[in-house]
C-alpha cells in the first residue's frame, strides 16, 4: 500500500533555489520548450536569421543564434532575474500585449535547469557581452568578439534534475516535437530565415523572403505547399477577427490534428475552439477519422485576447469567442467552395486493392455458429467465429448486409478489410516474406523535420515492412519500394500520413502500429460501392482470419440483429 509521507503544518518559505526550480517546471517542460522560449526573444529582437542547433535530442546542446537587437552590456545580468524584462512596464500592459514574451521567466528558468552561455552585442557596442552561468549562478563574466545579435548555448539540460530526466522520450522523439515547433514558427514568420540542425543534419531551412507561400513550401515540400489554397484576408462580419492563410483541399486530408496550425497576433497557439472551427468548415467534405490540414493567421485587436493564461503561452483566451469562431468557420468555408478542385473518381476496388472474386456464386461456407441468447439490443459480436453468412448488399456503400442462421449481420466493410489485412501482413512478417512492390520510377518524397525523424528512428522497421527509402538531400527521400498492400492511388500521401500516425510512438516496440497503420490505409473505404462477388470474397477473408470480429484497432467488424430482437421489435412476439 502506498504510504504518504508525513507532512508538517508548519508554513516556511522555500528557498530560492527550490522556487527557482518550481518556476522552470511551469516553462521548461523538455528540450523543445527551451528551444520555443529563445525563439520568441529572438523575434521580439526583430531578428531577421535565427539558427537553431541541437545535439542528443536536446538535453547534451540547444543552440540558439539570431541578428536581433541584443543586450546591452550593462543589461546582460539582469536578463537572468525573475521577473525581468523590457516588454511590458504596468498592469495595464497586459491588456495590449504585441509582444511573444513578457513574464521576465525564460531566461533565469532555463539558467535553474541546466548550464548556459550567453553571448550578445547591442547596437553601437564595439565588442561583445559572455555570461556563463551554472545552476543558475553566474560562473564567469567577461568580453567576447561577436557579431550584432544573441547566442544562446544550453549544455546538459536537466541533469541536476534526474527526475525530470527519466521523464523525456527518446532522442528521436524529443527531435520530432523540436522539429514540429520550429516549423510552426517558420510558417508564423515568412519574413525570418529560419535554419534547424539536428547532430549535424540540416533538416529545414526557410528563404525568409517573406511569401507565406515559399515558407509553406519550405516546410511541407513542394506538392503539397503548392495546392494549398489561400485564405485571403476573410473577417468577421463585427469586426471582431481577420483571418487568412492556407487550408488544403479535401483531396489533401491527415489522420490527426497534428497539421492544423493556428497563430493569434502572429503567436502560435493551441486552441480547441479554433480546431472545431476548421473542421466544421470541412463538415461533409472529409471522410471520418481524416483530418485537413490548416495555417491560419488570426489578427485581433490585442485587448480582445488575453494571452496571460498558461506559463509556456500556449493558450490564449477570446473576448468573444462566438465571433471568432464564426470568423474562422466562415473564412475556412467560404474559400473551400469556390477554391476546391472537383474531386476525381476512385480506381475500382478489385484492381486498387488485388481482391479477386470469390468463384463461387453462393455464400460462404465458414465455421459452425455458436447461437446464444438473443440480445435485447443490436450489440457487436464477441464471438470468436463466424456463422454461415448469405451477402445481401450494401448499406450507404459502408456496410454490407448479410443473413446468418440467426438474423441479420450488419459488417463495416473498411473494419473488416483492416482485419484481413493485418493478419495478412503479421503472417508475411513473420515468415520474413512481405510482399513489396518496386517502382519503376522512384518516387520524390518531402518530409517535414519530424517526419525525418520517424524515418531516421524507424528506418529498419520500415524497411522490414517493404518500404525502400534513399536519402535525397535535407529533407527529400527516394521511395523505390514499398509494401504491396498499400494502395497504388497515391502512395505518397499515404506514406506521409503514416508517418505523422507514428510520430508520437518512435520506440523499437512500435512494429505493431507501423502494420495497424498499413492495413488501415490499405484496407477499402467507407463509401466505396463494392459488387457482390467483391462483398462475398471479403467475407470469405475475414472468415480465415483469428480475430474476424473486431478490427486491430479493436473497433467491430460487424453487428449482430438476432430473429429474435427482430421479431420483437416488429410486434410480432
Amino acid at each position: 500500500m502506498l504510504q504518504w509521507a508525513k507532512i508538517t503544518m508548519t508554513i516556511r518559505i522555500l528557498s530560492s533555489e527550490v522556487a527557482a526550480k518550481i518556476a522552470a517546471g511551469e516553462v521548461v517542460e523538455r528540450p523543445a520548450s527551451v528551444v520555443k522560449e529563445l525563439i520568441e526573444n529572438s523575434l521580439d529582437a526583430g531578428a531577421r536569421h535565427i539558427t537553431i542547433e541541437n545535439e542528443g535530442g536536446g538535453t547534451s546542446l540547444l543552440r540558439v543564434s539570431d541578428d536581433g537587437m541584443g543586450i546591452p552590456a550593462a543589461e546582460v545580468e539582469l536578463a537572468f532575474a525573475h521577473h525581468a524584462t523590457s516588454k511590458i512596464n504596468a498592469l495595464a500592459d497586459l491588456d495590449t500585449i504585441a509582444t511573444l514574451g513578457f513574464r521576465g521567466e525564460a531566461l533565469p528558468s532555463i539558467a535553474a535547469v541546466a548550464e548556459v552561455n550567453l553571448l550578445t552585442r547591442a547596437p553601437g557596442e564595439t565588442v561583445g557581452t559572455h555570461l556563463h552561468l551554472k545552476e543558475g549562478r553566474i560562473a564567469a563574466k567577461g568580453q567576447h568578439g561577436c557579431p550584432q545579435g544573441t547566442t544562446v548555448t544550453v549544455r546538459h539540460l536537466f541533469r541536476n534534475l534526474p527526475a525530470r530526466l527519466k521523464f523525456l522520450k527518446a532522442p528521436a522523439t524529443e527531435n520530432g516535437h523540436l522539429g514540429h515547433l520550429v516549423s510552426q514558427y517558420a510558417l508564423a514568420f515568412p519574413r525570418v530565415r529560419f535554419t534547424l540542425t539536428m547532430d549535424g543534419r540540416t533538416l529545414l531551412r526557410t528563404p525568409g523572403s517573406g511569401s507565406w507561400r515559399d515558407a509553406l513550401i519550405a516546410v511541407y515540400g513542394v506538392e503539397t505547399g503548392q495546392v494549398m489554397l489561400e485564405v485571403k484576408g476573410s473577417g468577421s462580419e463585427g469586426g471582431i477577427a481577420q483571418v487568412e492563410g492556407f487550408i488544403s483541399p479535401p483531396s489533401i486530408s491527415r489522420a490527426h490534428r497534428r497539421h492544423l496550425s493556428f497563430f493569434v497576433n502572429q503567436r502560435w497557439v493551441q486552441s480547441p475552439l479554433l480546431t472545431y472551427a476548421v473542421e466544421e468548415a470541412y463538415q461533409g467534405l472529409l471522410m471520418t477519422g481524416r483530418h485537413p490540414m490548416a495555417i491560419l493567421r488570426i489578427l485581433l485587436p490585442p485587448r480582445e485576447v488575453d494571452v496571460n493564461v498558461h506559463p509556456a503561452k500556449r493558450e490564449v483566451r477570446f473576448r468573444q469567442e462566438r465571433g471568432v469562431f464564426e470568423a474562422v468557420q466562415r473564412a475556412v468555408r467560404a474559400n473551400l467552395i469556390e477554391l476546391a478542385p472537383m474531386p476525381t473518381l476512385r480506381a475500382s476496388f478489385t484492381t486498387a486493392l488485388g481482391l479477386s472474386p470469390s468463384p463461387t456464386p453462393s455464400a460462404v461456407i465458414t465455421r459452425e455458429d455458436s447461437k446464444g441468447t438473443a440480445p435485447s439490443v443490436a450489440a457487436p459480436l464477441v464471438a470468436p467465429s463466424l456463422p454461415l453468412l448469405r451477402v445481401l448488399g450494401q448499406l450507404s456503400n459502408t456496410f454490407i448486409i448479410a443473413e446468418g442462421p440467426d438474423g441479420m449481420y450488419l459488417i463495416d466493410q473498411h473494419t473488416a478489410h483492416e482485419r484481413v489485412l493485418f493478419d495478412k501482413l503479421q503472417a508475411q512478417k513473420a515468415g520474413h516474406s512481405v510482399e513489396v512492390q518496386g517502382l519503376l520510377e522512384p518516387l520524390v518524397v518531402e518530409v517535414t523535420p519530424s517526419q525525418a525523424e520517424v524515418i531516421k528512428a524507424k528506418g529498419q522497421v520500415l524497411a522490414g515492412y517493404g518500404f525502400d527509402l534513399e536519402p535525397f538531400g535535407q529533407s527529400t527521400y527516394l521511395m523505390r519500394a514499398l509494401p504491396a498492400l498499400m494502395s497504388k492511388k497515391n502512395p505518397k500521401e499515404e506514406f506521409l500520413t503514416l508517418l505523422d500516425s507514428l510520430a508520437e510512438e518512435i520506440d523499437p516496440a512500435g512494429e505493431k502500429k507501423l502494420a495497424i497503420s498499413l492495413a488501415c490505409q490499405g484496407a477499402v473505404k467507407a463509401g466505396q460501392v463494392l459488387s457482390l462477388d467483391e462483398m462475398r470474397e471479403l467475407i470469405r477473408q475475414l472468415e480465415a482470419t483469428a480475430a474476424p470480429n473486431t478490427c486491430p484497432h479493436g473497433r467491430p467488424t460487424m453487428i449482430h440483429l438476432s430473429s429474435a430482437q427482430l421479431e420483437r421489435e416488429f410486434g410480432r412476439r
